[in-house]
């Protein structure tokens, strides 16, 4: 299968993040409130829906994971993305998923109740107006270390009708790392997934 999903160096993504402005604190450090810059490292691969497979190239990268998959969802109702994570998990990932509840109580076809009942710890932010990150984290603190980003659901609508993109960085591992900490800050005031509703 060919795919037109583009990779671009991260030094041109730097540049345009610096044309909003502002001087940086040394890479990774801000004073809170403030934006983190981090050295431009590794790869860049973007990808568009309609069009791209971009559930295809997500399902590669949780199936590459060795160590951790952390997931931040908005809407989360493809199943197969679901059942790589699964994957993952039995084969001994720890995989952890935090959603947000509203969209949990509103979508047909949630997949969190599946997740949990296959034993993928899943927690709900209820805190925040929306829980609105589509994020995956694989392999932090690794040179392997991959995140995604974008606009894109976990949904099959991203896939098939609307117009979505997403970010797959490879190899930066301190980018990385951002993203956990915001993924624990963002856990600690989450509650467990309403696990005793799962039969």
């Amino acid at each position: 299968m060919s795919l037109r999903a583009t990779l671009l160096p991260l030094t041109q993504l730097i540049a345009l993040l610096m044309l909003a402005g502002g001087q940086p604190a040394a890479a990774g450090e801000a004073p809170p409130g403030q934006s983190r810059l981090f050295a431009a490292t590794g790869t860049v691969q973007v990808a568009f829906t309609p069009g791209d497979p971009v559930d295809e190239i997500l399902i590669g990268v949780i199936g590459q994971a060795r160590q951790q998959v952390l997931v931040k969802a908005f809407s989360f109702t493809h199943k197969r993305i679901a059942r790589a994570l699964v994957d993952a998990h039995q084969r001994g990932v720890r995989v952890e998923v935090l959603a947000d509840e509203r969209q949990d109580r509103q979508l047909d076809g949630s997949v969190l109740t599946d997740l949990v009942r296959n034993g993928i710890p899943v927690w709900l932010d209820a805190k925040r107006a929306s829980a609105h990150n589509k994020v995956m984290i694989i392999d932090a603190g690794t040179p392997a270390a991959v995140l995604v980003t974008g606009s894109y659901n976990f949904t099959y609508s991203a896939q098939r009708r609307n117009a979505e993109n997403v970010l797959v960085m490879r190899g930066n591992v301190a980018l990385a790392g951002a993203f956990v900490d915001n993924w624990q800050r963002l856990r600690a005031s989450a509650r467990p997934y309403r696990a005793h509703a799962v039969p």
